[in-house]
């Protein structure tokens, strides 16, 4: 018999039938999984007919995340401090406008920062370990010294996340689930410090060149379990890993939409969950906003889909609009 798989149908009404399991310890509850598996079609099960150490992790609270508590929804605000940006054109590359931006951002309620050197966007080629630094650390200082707010690093590399931490930064977010520098595994875990960890197929420069999967949602889900598992054994303890499906990173819109549906089957790895769709161009052909600055309403409607299942952190650009948004999907829901 092959592995099984458990995704909690994910609920958030008010209507909570008696023996009805909380998710992750959250906002919403589910009753029913739908097992999952490679070598046969899925089934819908009762919840509690799942194995014990299934509902366990997918029951369990999470822990804070550089002091986060992931008992609510999460907005981590995106600070691109690079000039080549998809998503803003490097407006913020300047010092005193990321400052500034990052302000604006913690004003609106983000509840962390989320800063970057090098970009990631498809097609992009790598930044010098010493211009990331240069673009990153002054910015994240400057923050620390301005705002009382976590503050994530974007980055692949051991040395810009040394230089981001003493700078000031509380979380190690990489694109490349800690693969491109084997260095900066062993640095968090030293450091005692909480990591994101993304899926990506390929790097920056080819990832979007032909994207294939037998099952994106599975082959997505087994990369990031054994990515959680070697950043255990290397000492970082699962409370403190937070994992990301990598929407858009080597996925073409089909694979996003079937993610974005499946999210609550990541639940199972038994961490924080972070959506980053944010203004992703496959928001652009479905909404009709070939300019990624008109992507806020479509990047909205990704999040909340998130958040409906459980999502903990959502990665946005726009944390004014979000926040209000979220603000009234809570009044509705609640």
């Amino acid at each position: 018999m092959g592995q099984r798989y458990y995704r909690p149908i994910a609920s958030i009404d008010h209507a909570r039938p008696e023996g009805a399991l909380p998710l992750a310890g959250g906002w919403a509850w589910f009753d029913r999984v739908e097992e999952m598996r490679r070598d046969g079609p899925a089934r819908l099960i009762p919840a509690k007919s799942a194995p014990a150490e299934a509902l366990e992790r997918l029951t369990a609270p999470r822990d804070a995340i550089a002091g986060i508590g992931m008992d609510a929804p999460r907005l981590m605000g995106i600070l691109n401090v690079t000039p080549d940006s998809f998503s803003d054109g490097g407006r913020h590359h300047a010092f005193d406008a990321a400052v500034a931006h990052a302000s604006a951002m913690a004003e609106a309620g983000a509840d962390i920062i989320d800063v970057g050197g090098e970009s990631t966007r498809p097609g992009a080629q790598p930044v010098p370990e010493a211009q990331e630094i240069e673009r990153t650390a002054p910015v994240i200082e400057a923050i620390r010294a301005a705002l009382d707010v976590p503050i994530s690093i974007d980055t692949r590399k051991e040395r810009v996340a040394r230089a981001a931490v003493e700078a000031g930064a509380n979380l190690v977010n990489d694109v490349a689930a800690f693969t491109y520098d084997p260095a900066l595994a062993p640095f968090c875990a030293q450091a005692g410090l909480p990591v994101c960890v993304m899926h990506a197929q390929g790097d920056p420069a080819t990832m979007q060149d032909d994207p294939r999967y037998d099952d994106v949602t599975l082959d997505v889900y087994d990369f990031l379990a054994e990515r959680v598992e070697a950043l255990v054994a290397l000492g970082i303890p699962r409370a403190r890993i937070v994992v990301d499906p990598g929407i858009g990173f080597g996925k073409t819109r089909t694979h996003n939409l079937t993610l974005i549906r499946r999210l609550s089957l990541f639940h199972g790895l038994g961490c924080p969950i972070l959506l980053g769709a944010s203004r992703k161009r496959f928001i652009g052909d479905i909404g009709g906003t070939p300019e990624a600055a008109d992507r806020v309403p479509g990047s909205i409607a990704v999040a909340l889909a998130g958040i409906a299942q459980g999502v903990q952190i959502a990665r946005v650009h726009d944390v004014a609009e979000t926040r209000a948004a979220l603000a009234l999907w809570r009044a509705v829901t609640g």
